[in-house]
């Protein structure tokens, strides 16, 4: 949707990370997302705890987001002290009108899939360059086991249009496993029976694309922020 700056880009995600915040109210369990536009809700969910006594716990989806709530004063919990969230705020690498996304350019996309799956609503913040009419011309991130990679790599090759390459030689995610990007150049006509097909192969941890968990996608464009909602948002 367009082609923006580096400059206007950095802004958007700025506005959508910030927006994001107005949907998490005291008392609530948030999983909180990976990525550069997440970052910005970050840093608002830590000033509005030192600043206006926000009461929150949250669940990371990686390493360098926990290091960054930390460093904000975010409160954090494991799975042993929560059973389910109120709220996931989350990027995307790319989304569609269903609000079917990619996920996982990040590497953290098994641990966001686990988070979405856990939350009873889930606001995705994203730029309007996000915005697409089909899936695909973002690679596709795959996690999969180290075991045998090469071989995971060729059944899903099989099903792929373009190229599955891994993401470089010594690159694991923070559970320890390679990621495989797999270009579908560009179309992904039918995300919910691509997804179930990729995760039956054997090999396959976790796949990037995030089928009917999305409520809400707080987008930032030039003009100015909007909220897409789902037809039955949870929020």
């Amino acid at each position: 949707m367009g082609e923006f700056s580096a400059e206007e880009k950095e802004a958007m995600k700025a506005e959508a990370g910030i927006a994001a915040c107005n949907f998490v109210k005291d008392g609530m369990m948030i999983g909180i997302g990976t990525g550069s536009t997440v970052k910005y809700t970050i840093l608002e969910l830590g000033r509005r705890i030192r600043e206006e006594g926000l009461e929150i716990a949250g669940i990371p989806t990686s390493e360098v987001t926990e290091k960054l709530s930390i460093e904000q004063g975010i409160p954090l919990v494991d799975w042993t002290e929560c059973s389910a969230l109120d709220l996931v705020i989350d990027g995307a690498d790319e989304f569609d009108s269903n609000l079917h996304l990619i996920k996982g350019g990040g590497g953290a996309l098994l641990r966001e899939k686990i988070v979405a799956e856990s939350s009873t609503g889930m606001v995705v913040v994203a730029d309007a360059s996000k915005q697409v009419e089909v899936l695909g011309t973002f690679p596709l991130p795959i996690e999969v086991n180290p075991y045998g990679w090469e071989q995971t790599q060729r059944r899903i090759q099989a099903i792929c249009s373009g190229p599955v390459v891994r993401r470089g030689p010594d690159y694991l995610t923070d559970n320890g496993n390679p990621i495989l990007d797999a270009h579908f150049g560009p179309v992904i006509s039918n995300p919910v029976e691509m997804e179930a097909q990729l995760r039956s192969i054997a090999g396959v941890v976790e796949v990037g694309l995030f089928t009917n968990t999305a409520d809400v996608v707080v987008l930032a464009a030039p003009s100015g922020c909007e909220m897409i909602r789902k037809e039955n948002a949870r929020l």
